[in-house]
Order: structure tokens, then sequence, then C-alpha cells
């Protein structure tokens, strides 16, 4: 499975200012995961904001390239009705802490070891974004690594805000 998954992540398109891609993949999937610290995050609980749902993995490369984005996207936003949650592909609590301790990272860094919720968000490709509207449906979709910071997708993710 990992030897899939890095092939997939060889496909990934480099960084860059993609628009987004609406979401065509049906309802939205349940997520409760729980943290590097332990405490479990649900999907659900975060009604009322936009949330920008990431998968990722340390070995990934677009992956590591695209988390300062993230960040900060989060940054800018703080205040805001948004959140983060970045969910790590595979591997256990402390890569995944040790990768966030190194780049500063601030949102909640979700484990899928079992990579049960990877797939069933379909994320085929890593990373994979999801954004999330304040209703709790994903409207917006892409694979692979994207600037979180160009001013179309920034300006997409803020005409969900309420």
């Amino acid at each position: 499975m990992r030897l899939a998954l890095l092939l997939l992540v060889a496909l990934a398109l480099p960084a860059a200012a993609q628009p987004l891609k609406a979401w065509k993949g049906g309802a939205t999937p349940a997520l409760e995961l729980e943290d590097v610290q332990g405490k479990v995050h649900r999907l659900s609980e975060y009604r009322g904001k936009v949330v920008l749902l990431n998968f990722w993995a340390t070995w990934c490369t677009p992956c590591r390239e695209e988390m300062p984005s993230m960040a900060s996207l989060e940054d800018s936003l703080q205040g805001r009705p948004f959140a983060v949650l970045a969910v790590n592909v595979g591997e256990g609590p402390s890569a995944a802490r040790g990768f966030g301790e190194k780049m500063a990272l601030r949102f909640p860094l979700l484990l899928d070891r079992e990579m049960k919720a990877t797939r069933a968000w379909g994320a085929r490709v890593l990373p994979a974004s999801f954004v999330i509207g304040p209703d709790g449906k994903v409207v917006y979709s892409y694979l692979g690594a994207i600037d979180w910071n160009a001013p179309e997708v920034r300006k997409a993710i803020e005409r969900l805000m309420p």
C-alpha cells in the first residue's frame, strides 16, 4: 500500500496556484480521529467554520512543501471562522508530532494509521485537500499540492465564510 501511495505522490502536481475543484464526490464522509496528543477531533464539531482538511505524510515531498502555505493561511485568517485539520496518513504520533514541531505548525495533526479515513475520503494522491463549508458539506477538493495563499484560492475560501 505504501508503494502505491508513493507512486501516486510522484504523479501529484507541483505546488502551484491552481483553482480549487468543485466537489463531486457526493455526501461528506464522517471524520473522527485522534491528534498527536490523543485528543479526538470530529469534523461535526467544526460546524459554523470553513475547514481545510488535508491528507499528508512526512515522506511526501509535495506535502512538506505545501504545509507552510497552509500554516500561513491559517495565521492570516486568525479570529475568523476557519480551521485547518491535517490528517497524517499511515504514520505514528512521534513522526507526525516531530514534523509538526519542526515546521512550527499550530493546527491539529490527526492520525489515520490504518488509513480508513483516507480511503473514505478518496484521498488517492497525497497531498489531498478538501474545503468544507460552515454547513459541514464539502465544497472543494484538490489532489496534489497547491499554494493556499494564491489570491484565487484564498478568495474561494473567504467567500464560504459566514
